[in-house]
């Protein structure tokens, strides 16, 4: 009951990431600068894990190191999944709800599965084939009725969000043999380390450091989206992963997206109509099934 328990509740405060981006806009403060202060608060805490972890596994094995060619990768891979993912999420809820952002990420496992069949050749069975039509065709419900609300803004903003769910899913394929050859703590505090190295040298050339100067209520936001919205859950979906398996805790975070809807309503006041229920409920029973075909377990 606990895996399940943690694994939902990892789920939930991933949920409010859209939430707390959006607030962030809403008091000015930028997509560079909100990244950059995600980064400034996460990465110590990610590297202080990463250490006890390579800690751990040198007290276990005297002569374990982390080849020089593996830690370069891990590099490479986090530029992928923590900084092109993160840019051009943030960048895409500049122009879109964050409900309709939550339901783009969540295609992302999609993604997975098309690139590995591509890549490995295999066939993918008609059940996630319809399972994948299903989710498309509830965001575009969605999409179409937000086009028809806020005009063509929506369309740069959820091919923005689009690029990031591929390029997580690109992250998620390179990352499994690293995460088997060094360890999840180990190889997640590099890849972080990593993204939040480039974003420190975007901002460097595109802003001020003044421009880190943020009102009390942005510091507030700031902090939440490197704890809440980011170590927290990272860690709670591992540990779920770890007590009852990914496919359990696959199909647990589908209550990602219905989080995000609520907090969006609540606290952002954004528009859900009939539309966007019916949308919705569409991708959310597409995921629903894809995620059972592809984990049956």
């Amino acid at each position: 009951m606990f895996g399940y328990i943690i694994g939902a509740l990892g789920a939930s405060f991933f949920a409010t990431k859209g939430i707390v981006i959006k607030l962030a806009l809403m008091e000015g403060v930028g997509v560079v600068t909100t990244l950059t202060w995600r980064m400034i608060i996460a990465v110590p805490i990610f590297a202080l894990v990463g250490w006890l972890g390579y800690r751990d596994k040198k007290f276990k094995n005297p002569h374990f190191r982390v080849p020089p060619g593996a830690a370069l990768k891990a590099a490479g891979v986090g530029a992928i999944g923590y900084y092109l993912a993160s840019y051009l999420d943030f960048a895409g809820l500049e122009f879109i709800t964050a409900q309709l952002d939550r339901l783009i990420l969540m295609t992302s496992p999609i993604f997975v599965v098309l690139i590995s069949a591509i890549i490995n050749k295999r066939a993918i069975g008609l059940k996630t084939i319809g399972a994948l039509i299903m989710s498309y065709l509830g965001l575009a419900v969605i999409f179409w009725q937000d086009l028809t609300l806020d005009g063509a803004n929506v369309i740069t903003g959820a091919l923005l969000v689009l690029g990031a769910a591929i390029a997580y899913a690109i992250y998620q394929i390179l990352a499994k043999p690293l995460i088997d050859q060094m360890g999840a703590r180990l190889f997640t505090s590099i890849a972080m380390s990593a993204a939040g190295i480039l974003i420190m040298i975007q901002f460097a050339f595109t802003h001020q450091l003044s421009d880190l100067l943020v009102s009390e209520f942005a510091f507030i936001l700031m902090l939440a989206m490197g704890t809440i919205s980011t170590v927290l859950p990272a860690y709670m979906i591992a540990t779920s992963i770890g007590i009852i398996g990914p496919g359990p805790t696959a199909v647990i975070g589908n209550i990602s997206p219905i989080v995000t809807i609520f907090l969006a309503i609540t606290i952002l006041g954004e528009v859900f109509s009939l539309y966007h229920a019916l949308g919705a409920a569409m991708v959310l029973l597409g995921i629903f099934a894809f995620t059972r075909f592809e984990n049956p377990d």
